[in-house]
């Protein structure tokens, strides 16, 4: 990776060069190495070292890997999100996710399921959307897509055995809901293993998403779609965050004309300096500076996987 710095784009650069130059600008080490690996044809082993500086000796991650939690203690958001670098560098098995899904045992609920934030938080910052509570609740925004990770990589652990159960009852119960709620359900539904069970949850969800306003189907009139409460004005939620690649079973809930509105949205909405924005509510300089790297690189690989050209 050494040699001499990308020169600065030009506005009508690439949206991938001029996405380069905010990476090695304003990215954590491990944000830079994941853009090489999925960009500029870097190796995994370069991620997973970085990925590594996270990890405790309990077998769970911590360090602020999801900026909106900070300190060192491990935590079920911050694992979840290294799986999702693992599972997308090839890495997701092995002794490294035996460690994971043992720490997963220790910190779940009484019924199998995933906390959003564990109680050894308190005492270390973190976003007001995140309450410290001594007896946290179940989450099936944290347990769906860790469970829907580990069925996508034959992981058979006996904690995913009551962690699915879980979900599948989470989902069946889900009315009153919310578009990160909603992700997390798909995450699961797109790896479980009982795919004609998964296509039925997911036609209901579909339908549940559209009667309730859930996604933005016409990117030039945002006002008519709803925030959910306790969102941040403009935090809304297209039909590319929820169908990230093709195959995912939330592609069927749009046409190809409201899929493809919205992917030109994405791809409009990257900024002058070459990053895409966080739309949910920050709190903290240093997060949002964190986390617009890794929202950067989410945008390329969806883009990119649905075929748009990215440079």
């Amino acid at each position: 990776m050494a040699g001499n710095p990308p020169e600065i784009p030009a506005p009508s650069a690439s949206p991938l060069a001029r996405a380069e130059q905010f990476v090695w600008l304003t990215a954590r080490v491990l944000e830079q190495r994941r853009f090489a690996y999925h960009f500029l044809g870097g190796g995994a082993d370069p991620v997973e070292a970085a990925l590594t500086a996270y990890l405790n000796e309990d077998g769970g991650y911590g360090h602020a890997l999801e900026p909106d939690l900070r300190g060192p203690v491990s935590q079920p958001l911050h694992t979840a999100h290294a799986l999702r670098v693992l599972d997308s560098i090839g890495r997701c098995g092995g002794l490294r996710v035996e460690r994971i899904c043992r720490y997963l045992t220790e910190v779940s609920t009484h019924d199998g399921a995933l906390p959003a934030v564990h109680p050894s938080q308190r005492g270390y910052p973190a976003a007001p959307f995140v309450p410290v509570v001594d007896a946290p609740p179940s989450e099936l925004l944290t347990t769906g897509p860790v469970v829907g990770l580990l069925h996508r990589n034959q992981v058979w652990h006996a904690w995913l055995f009551r962690a699915t159960e879980f979900c599948w009852a989470a989902v069946d119960a889900l009315d009153k809901t919310h578009p990160y709620e909603v992700q997390a359900a798909v995450a699961f539904l797109d790896r479980v293993p009982d795919r004609a069970r998964a296509q039925a949850a997911s036609d209901r969800l579909g339908r549940l998403v559209r009667e309730r306003r859930l996604v933005v189907l016409d990117p030039d009139r945002p006002e008519d779609y709803p925030v959910p409460d306790g969102y941040a004005p403009g935090e809304h939620h297209h039909p590319y965050d929820y169908a990230r690649v093709p195959d995912s079973l939330a592609r069927r809930w749009f046409t190809d004309e409201e899929m493809s509105r919205s992917l030109d949205h994405l791809a409009a909405a990257q900024e002058d300096d070459g990053g895409w924005p966080v739309t949910w509510r920050q709190w903290a300089p240093g997060t949002a500076l964190e986390a617009r790297p890794i929202v950067t690189v989410e945008a390329l690989r969806t883009l990119r996987a649905h075929g748009r050209p990215i440079g």
